[in-house]
């Protein structure tokens, strides 16, 4: 017979964890607290519009497609993309009606470039270069592999790659040295926040975000991000995996050092190994009780700990077609976008925020009434710990005012307030009680270099057999793609203990 697995959380890496453990011959079940699959990777359905909760642009569309082709699927039968060129437009508060849009073609986004600042054109190709080879080196021995312990790091050859990471810069100062351009350097470093760091605390090897971008493009699912979520659960139901949902896991049971199942509604649920994909922080305080299991990390140290920005989310139900808003996923950046991220990572209450507009009815028409569009407008802000000031309806209202007035300045959004039929946010706090991240942190730990490769969590548990860990907490960390990964490298780690067989992370 076989053995038998739990995970914990049908989020991203949950489900891919799931699917790859199920494929592998293992008996999986998977216990979610929410009553669908996806985590953040959700939707928000209100009177015929359906918005994607939280992710919303697809990179790296090979690691959406590998989970399907591992297991003899078609991916295009699952999660058919389509490629968006433009990728996204950028507009500059100061100047609404002058935005700069951005392509993976090289020659429309060279003419955008030089359109910006001419002089640093050459500095551009210089920062792609640069870029590419530590991308190169992080691909190869870094982000595809776990550090099971010290020596898989610190030993000669590790070392060597990693020193040419060059990690001791941030991305801002990183790109200062091959461009000066104010708002160039702002249109590539902002890229940080994806997960949730700012470039002016963020180690310069992130900087490799907006060159996947440049590079290899960005791409639409149709139906928007949460088919990639329904298209995990339809695949692990096809290979003959269960998830139970509408169950909230109490507590991780560990029995002489060992998980042994899972706590719920008051039952035990035997298991031969659990997977959990809760927040790392949140699961490690909460549900392993056991204090010899939870090894280093006390839940002093976890308050410690430094955790990433978060978000505030509008999704508006408008009463018309945004045929002037001519792209997919649109920046509105202010003029002082170091004093916005100060005030972010400090706790300060915006008042001049950037934010982001998806309108993901423009590539797919069935995602809002017949002649409509939804708006998903996202503006990074502090978590809840950070916070200097209460997440109420005050606060609420001073924000979606704040963005409104602002989008009231470009051209076709001028009566956006009288166009609105239907709303719903989302806050810190919800991310907080919805998805237990803690303190609100949309990405999970901040991944400054005391938190990232082999100082970060590990898939592993450390002082526990047979409990790994995914997700965005975890090693490599936070964004779609790369929590696809953490997904392949729990999987192996649990193979390796369970079967013996060693995997090759020697890179290329």
């Amino acid at each position: 017979m076989s053995k038998k697995v739990i995970v914990i959380g049908a989020g991203v890496a949950g489900l891919a964890s799931a699917i790859r453990l199920q494929h592998a011959g293992y008996q999986v079940e998977i216990y979610e607290k929410e009553a669908s699959p996806g985590g953040k990777m959700n939707r928000i359905e209100t009177d015929g519009y359906k918005f994607d909760l939280g992710p919303t642009i697809v990179m790296m569309p090979e690691l959406y497609r590998e989970i399907f082709e591992l297991c003899g699927r078609n991916p295009d039968d699952y999660i058919p993309m389509e490629r968006l060129d433009p990728m996204y437009r950028v507009y500059y508060k100061d100047i609404p009606d002058a935005p700069f849009d951005i392509s993976s073609n090289l020659v429309q986004l060279t003419k955008t470039i030089e359109k910006i600042s001419e002089e640093d054109m050459e500095g551009f190709f210089l920062y792609l270069h640069e870029i590419y080879k530590r991308f190169m080196v992080a691909k190869h021995n870094i982000i595809q592999r776990p550090f099971r312990k010290s020596r898989d790091f610190y030993n000669f050859s590790m070392l060597k790659k990693a020193l040419k990471l060059k990690t001791f810069d941030t991305a801002d100062r990183f790109m200062s040295k091959y461009m000066k351009n104010e708002r160039l350097k702002q249109m590539i470093s902002f890229q940080t926040l994806y997960i949730g760091i700012s470039p002016f605390k963020s180690p310069s090897f992130y900087t490799m975000i907006p060159m996947i971008q440049f590079m290899y493009g960005v791409w639409f699912i149709k139906g928007g991000m949460y088919t990639m979520a329904l298209a995990m659960e339809k695949l692990f139901k096809e290979l003959g995996g269960t998830i139970h949902y509408n169950k909230s896991v109490q507590e991780i049971d560990v029995h002489n050092g060992k998980a042994t199942g899972i706590l719920v509604d008051g039952q035990k649920v035997p298991a031969d190994f659990v997977v959990c994909n809760a927040d790392f922080p949140y699961a490690i305080k909460n549900l392993v009780k056991d204090r010899v299991a939870k090894g280093k990390f006390t839940d002093k140290k976890i308050d410690k700990m430094k955790y990433s920005c978060s978000c505030f989310l509008l999704y508006l139900g408008m009463n018309r077609k945004y045929e002037e808003i001519e792209h997919v996923h649109n920046f509105i950046f202010t003029e002082d976008l170091k004093k916005n991220l100060h005030d972010i990572f400090a706790g300060n209450k915006l008042t001049n925020g950037s934010f982001y507009v998806y309108i993901a009815s423009k590539m797919d028409a069935s995602l809002a009434p017949e002649g409509k569009d939804g708006l998903y407008i996202l503006m990074p802000v502090s978590h809840v710990a950070a916070a200097n000031y209460e997440w109420n309806e005050e606060t609420i209202q001073d924000y979606r005012s704040y963005i409104l007035n602002t989008l009231k300045k470009i051209r076709g959004f001028e009566h956006i307030e009288q166009e609105i039929v239907t709303e719903t946010c989302i806050t810190p706090r919800d991310f907080e009680s919805k998805f237990n991240a803690y303190n609100g942190s949309t990405f999970g730990l901040m991944p400054i270099l005391s938190q990232s490769n082999h100082l970060r969590p590990q898939s592993k548990a450390k002082h526990c057999d047979n409990l790994y860990f995914t997700g965005s907490s975890t090693h490599p960390g936070a964004g779609v793609p790369i929590v696809l990964l953490s997904a392949r490298i729990t999987v192996q780690e649990l193979i390796q203990d369970d079967q013996g067989i060693i995997f090759d992370y020697s890179g290329k």
